[in-house]
């Protein structure tokens, strides 16, 4: 991604900002509309910034036989669980599963905190115990012994602090990511070239602890990975795209299991080249969707070939 397209990005956002607030209602806890696209997700959380995905966070909701486990989707770096999934939970719920959902990271020390709907950019460690807690509170509820995890981006990266340093190989049968930082990120090479600046230390006052984190090669992500990739106990299913312009470059994302866990790394473009997800999209590609419900589950369909586009 050149730095002019970062720019354009930029601007879109800001634009897509300016066209929606001041309009709906105020910030709600209720469940937001299913909907299909990142991009009318993301204005549509702008006004409502602490809304549940569909069919997320029903705390009378009992685990099935058939699906025993609840899920977690955890969300990406300045998402929220409403923009980064409504369409992947209420398709989960439909399929029978108890479906929660957390916002984390929602700090006050750096500039782009500032907008509400902006969460996940703070200290990735702190974001972790809050998964802790959360995923303990998921478990009381539902009187599960463990849950199965989907996360995006940070969200997929961010569950592998906790399964290592926060008590959660116990608790965790299934991580799934989608374009996860598991280790780091060149942002298209613009965090290289930060860095190789000297600067990389200036940014989170402005970006946030998180973004600085998950640039490769980082303190951080040296101490995650410093054991390897996995615990034992854990499935692992990494999902990637071509066209990702965040988690770059896109292979960096897949994971090589040690003793005890399993690994399957997948590519949504392999057999299916109409699949033209970025990074901020692949969360509404029904392909992805697909390849989550056979990582849940193995008996369901094969993932769908259908056309996606990306947002950048």
């Amino acid at each position: 991604m050149t730095h002019r397209r970062v720019l354009s990005t930029v601007a879109v956002s800001i634009a897509v900002a300016a066209s929606t607030l001041g309009a709906g209602s105020p910030a709600t806890a209720d469940p937001g509309p299913e909907l299909h696209s990142f991009v009318v997700a993301f204005g549509h959380s702008i006004t409502h910034p602490d809304l549940d995905p569909p069919g997320a966070n029903d705390w009378s909701c009992r685990p099935s036989a058939k699906h025993p486990r609840p899920v977690v989707l955890v969300h990406g770096t300045w998402e929220n669980r409403y923009n980064n999934f409504a369409q992947l939970s209420p398709a989960l719920k439909r399929d029978g599963y108890c479906v929660f959902a957390l916002n984390y990271g929602d700090t006050d020390d750096n500039l782009l905190s500032q907008p509400e709907f902006i969460k996940g950019n703070g200290d990735i460690r702190a974001s972790a115990k809050e998964l802790a807690t959360f995923v303990d509170r998921v478990r009381a509820a539902t009187g599960t012994a463990k849950v199965d995890i989907v996360g995006h981006s940070q969200g997929g990266m961010m569950p592998r602090q906790y399964l290592r340093f926060d008590g959660g190989a116990g608790k965790v049968a299934t991580l799934v990511t989608l374009g996860a930082t598991h280790h780091g990120t060149t942002l298209s090479g613009i965090g290289t070239f930060v860095d190789t600046l000297g600067l990389l230390g200036f940014t989170p006052p402005v970006l946030g602890a998180a973004a600085a984190q998950q640039v490769a090669g980082s303190a951080f992500l040296t101490t995650l990975n410093a054991g390897g990739d996995t615990v034992p106990g854990v499935s692992y299913v990494v999902i990637a795209t071509r066209y990702d312009e965040v988690t770059t470059p896109y292979r960096s994302t897949f994971l090589t299991a040690g003793p005890g866990a399993t690994v399957t790394n997948i590519t949504l473009q392999d057999g299916c080249p109409i699949d033209l997800s970025d990074h901020l999209s692949m969360t509404y590609s029904w392909r992805a969707v697909g390849h989550v419900r056979r990582a849940l589950d193995p008996a369901a369909p094969p993932p769908p070939c259908l056309p996606n586009a990306p947002v950048v």
